[in-house]
């Protein structure tokens, strides 16, 4: 399915790209020929992934210190990406999120979850987009939505979350039919539960719920970060050049049991359990 040239000589920029699932598609994307850069706030993160990931692709990337919440930012990191050449590909991975009682959460909360994954969304695909409109260049965005955002009802205990990835997902839909007829694809992706470095522990952290998260799902497992990478890979693809406007889900049939990934929480939480969400309570390693 995914011949070694599937991405040659194309340019992409993955958010969030030094951890988790923004690694994982940095990989692939490299492995199948593209040039990357990665951005993300901790240089010393992307330095390592860069290093990493060189020494086992041999492809070429580039990591960039960027706090996508910053406009001023965003716009520097692609000058300077531009001044190299055009992107071809824009993939909006960066991410905040954890469990809390919404009556508990403060302004700064809020504003820290939908800064990252609406405004820097916004931020990014903007900067981008101008710059390709202008230069009448073919390109494609992919961002990293969830499940609670494409079926509608959202989630509970996650609400800034839900709303950011609604955000998201309706910004994505709208300039798919906009940006459509002069050459931009956007698409997205819902992940279920992947296992990844810092967000899965926030979320999913004792062996407790970890259980009960995976009974929810009818393959019984969860999806692991090489699988939402391949299915990354093939909608920035040429070969995918028809999709346009879509969200693909990719969760072992989770959102068929029940909607709202995290709505379960609230029957089952003790006070204890919640008192592992706290700031600096020490979580599962």
């Amino acid at each position: 399915m995914f011949a070694k040239d599937l991405l040659q000589g194309k340019r992409a920029l993955i958010t969030g790209g030094g951890t988790g699932l923004g690694k994982a598609m940095a990989r692939r994307f490299l492995e199948l020929g593209a040039t990357v850069y990665i951005c993300g706030r901790r240089e010393e993160v992307l330095r390592g992934t860069c290093e990493e990931l060189t020494s086992a692709t041999g492809g070429e990337i580039h990591g960039i210190p960027c706090d996508v919440r910053d406009l001023a930012a965003v716009d520097t990191m692609i000058t300077q990406i531009w001044n190299d050449g055009p992107l071809d590909i824009l993939v909006n991975n960066a991410a905040g999120n954890f469990l809390a009682k919404t009556e508990e959460l403060s302004p700064r909360a809020w504003e820290a979850v939908i800064g990252i994954v609406l405004n820097g969304t916004i931020n990014l695909t903007m900067a981008c987009g101008r710059r390709w409109l202008a230069e009448k260049k073919p390109a494609n965005v992919l961002s990293i939505v969830a499940t609670y955002a494409s079926t509608g009802s959202g989630s509970g205990y996650v609400v800034p979350s839900a709303v950011a990835k609604a955000g998201v997902l309706a910004l994505m839909r709208s300039l798919a039919v906009e940006w459509g007829p002069r050459g931009i694809r956007l698409n997205a992706i819902a992940p279920g539960p992947v296992p990844t470095e810092g967000a899965f522990s926030r979320l999913i952290p004792s062996d407790q719920l970890e259980e009960i998260a995976k009974q929810r799902v009818p393959m019984r497992r969860f999806g692991r970060p090489e699988e939402i990478a391949d299915l990354a890979a093939f909608l920035v693809s040429d070969g995918a050049g028809y999709i346009n406007g879509e969200v693909v889900t990719i969760d072992g049939g989770e959102w068929l049991q029940g909607a709202g990934e995290f709505n379960y929480v609230g029957q089952m939480m003790t006070d204890e359990m919640w008192a592992m969400f706290k700031p600096g309570k020490k979580r599962r390693e």
